[in-house]
């Protein structure tokens, strides 16, 4: 017994619009413990969207629909299902009048072709949409399939699922279960690494264990099916803490968690302060730092120091090392970070100097080379060289900060 959902619309698969819809309904088929395991795209076209409801109702015994509800010619789900189901359209004078008194208390007279959203199989029930004009179903048009309908505004659909599909699922017996997730959150190792320290986790079935990779970190996602989030908690947590604490300091939080928001949490444990300087980044740095409330407490601001002269009246960068060493270079890194600590006056400096292209690489140093200093409170500073490869402008200098404030939060 699983779900299946189904968003239809040509626009999504045309990338026009981003599809929000499918997230919020997987994570809501997990809070009520209903397992589903495919999610499809279908364009606004009467034999595909056939196609489609053919196989899911082989495989799934809750089929999730949204979009397709509005009055338009290529708003065709509703039309589509009762063809596939051999039913006929009835027109519900109650939706007639709801969309009436809509437009009304819009100053708006209901257009004509308003008039198709009234239709709905026989023997299906209206599933209410109180803000918009199209309503959705609910409908078993063969024994052990449940068809529910939304629209595609997200705002319209989370509303109508919340207060009519849910009280129905749950009186149908769902929901008794739940699936809860922890998501641990990995920097500095591998996918293929971090998943072979850990190999035997995944032949859990529940808990279950399964790894994620994604732009600058890696992610393992532990699943419980339980009664109770309680219960899940309990199967999860030791699990958990046995990767934890296989993976060392390569671990860095959970869920939520972010590196900015880590590096802030110790910060401010420590009542400590960091700057930092930015050559090849220009501010994304910074930004993190600032895109945290109340970060005030322990960021102080930064330098971004693009042309030399400034990482040498600014920073203090000794000339003769740019001159020998290039800016991009450990030596001027060091440098950089302990200039932006000794000029803003915090315990800890952070440096930035590298070469994010696409133009301007060496065979002795290419595109994605970049150099990363840490200055600590007693005046100690390090270096750390990281190679990133060629790749876009825009991921060197992410990855760049991320793995800046990753070496800052190894050392706090």
């Amino acid at each position: 017994m699983s779900a299946e959902i189904i968003c239809v619309g040509t626009e999504l698969l045309l990338g026009d619009i981003v599809n929000t819809n499918v997230q919020f309904l997987a994570k809501e088929l997990a809070n009520l413990g209903i397992p589903h395991y495919y999610q499809t795209v279908v364009g606004d076209n009467p034999t595909r969207l056939r196609e489609v409801i053919t196989i899911a109702s082989k495989r799934a015994s809750i089929l999730l629909f949204t979009g397709g509800l509005g009055p338009t010619p290529d708003d065709l789900t509703t039309e589509t299902l009762a063809q596939c189901f051999n039913s006929p359209l009835i027109e519900k004078a109650e939706i007639i009048e709801d969309i009436q008194d809509k437009f009304k208390a819009r100053g708006r007279q209901m257009n004509e072709n308003n008039r198709k959203q009234a239709l709905i199989p026989k023997g299906a029930t209206i599933l209410p949409n109180p803000t918009g004009t199209a309503p959705g179903i609910i409908w078993e048009p063969v024994p052990n399939v449940t068809i529910m309908t939304f629209p595609g505004v997200p705002s319209e659909m989370k509303q109508m699922w919340s207060e009519t599909a849910v009280p129905h699922l749950k009186s149908q017996g769902w929901g008794k279960e739940i699936i809860f997730s922890r998501m641990l959150r990995f920097r500095g190792i591998g996918e293929s690494s971090l998943a072979t320290k850990v190999n035997r986790f995944f032949d859990l079935t529940n808990p279950t264990v399964a790894p994620y990779a994604s732009l600058g970190e890696v992610r393992l996602r532990i699943s419980a099916k339980t009664a109770s989030e309680t219960e899940a908690i309990k199967l999860i947590e030791p699990v958990a803490q046995d990767i934890i604490k296989i993976a060392g300091e390569d671990y860095f939080g959970q869920d939520d968690d972010t590196l900015t928001k880590v590096v802030g949490t110790l910060l401010r444990q420590k009542q400590q302060t960091v700057s930092v300087a930015e050559s090849c980044t220009g501010g994304g740095l910074g930004a993190m730092f600032t895109e945290i409330a109340g970060s005030s407490d322990y960021f102080w601001g930064g330098v971004i120091a693009y042309d030399n002269r400034v990482k040498i009246s600014l920073l203090e960068v000794s000339a003769e090392a740019l001159d020998h060493h290039g800016a991009v270079s450990d030596i001027v890194a060091q440098q950089m970070a302990l200039g932006i600590k000794k000029r803003l006056g915090t315990d800890w400096g952070v440096s930035i100097t590298g070469i994010a292209g696409p133009g301007g690489g060496t065979d002795i140093k290419p595109v994605g080379l970049v150099y990363i200093g840490i200055a600590d409170p007693e005046g100690n500073v390090e270096s750390v060289e990281c190679t990133f490869g060629d790749r876009s402008r825009d991921i060197i200098r992410y990855l760049s900060s991320c793995t800046a404030l990753d070496q800052l939060r190894r050392k706090l």
